[in-house]
């Protein structure tokens, strides 16, 4: 069993990083899908994490996904996905919420990059967004200014649970990004999809929204 892991592991690394520019946004987020169910059953095989793949990204780093999540310790993309050196390009803040610094680095990747795919990684028990549901946010007024319009929609519309303005704010963050005039012609022309998902600590399972 552990030969034939390391086996798909070694075929893996070296599919990904010579297939990466072929890359479809379909086939990204499958890839986010196989490590996640990968994690969450104990089944990780670590690929691109060899002195090897450390020195081929030396020169250059191609990720085929970007990830947008919250700065909480227990939500570590590279593992949850069970992703490489060069595989993910990670943009991290409270309550995974998207200003115009985060805008400019998503964008980065996304033209520059080339990246298939951003997915909005909201995670179960979110204190920024708890904080945003208490009053209770006043030490960090610009996340929770760009938090608070998914609170409201979530107590309005869906009752006030916070499971449900975790979602919602993931929600609020996907369409942003797809409206912004950064992403939007590559969202027209094929090359690039945004997506959410939300981290449940217990399962280790990342629920597409």
């Amino acid at each position: 069993m552990l030969l034939r892991e390391c086996f798909f592991a070694l075929l893996l690394s070296v599919f990904s990083w010579g297939a990466l520019e072929a890359l479809t946004p379909q086939v990204a987020l499958q890839r986010l899908v196989d490590g996640n169910q990968r994690y969450a059953g104990d089944r990780s095989i670590h690929p691109d994490r060899t002195k090897e793949r450390r020195q081929e990204t030396a020169a250059k780093q191609t990720p085929f996904a970007v990830i947008v999540g919250c700065s909480d310790s227990r939500v570590a993309p590279e593992i949850l996905f069970d992703q490489g050196i060069g595989d993910l390009f990670i943009v991290r803040v409270a309550g995974n919420v998207v200003g115009s610094l985060e805008l400019e680095s998503i964008g980065y990747s996304a033209n520059s990059l080339k990246s298939a795919l951003v997915l909005v990684l909201g995670h179960e028990s979110c204190g920024a967004v708890n904080a945003v549901m208490q009053g209770q946010a006043q030490d960090m007024a610009a996340i929770a200014k760009l938090i608070g319009p998914a609170v409201e929609e979530a107590k309005q519309q869906k009752g006030s649970t916070l499971e449900n303005a975790i979602k919602d704010n993931v929600q609020h963050v996907v369409e942003q990004l797809k409206g912004s005039s950064v992403l939007s012609p590559l969202i027209q022309a094929g090359m690039l999809n945004v997506v959410g998902g939300y981290y449940n600590f217990h399962t280790g399972l990342v629920e597409l929204l």
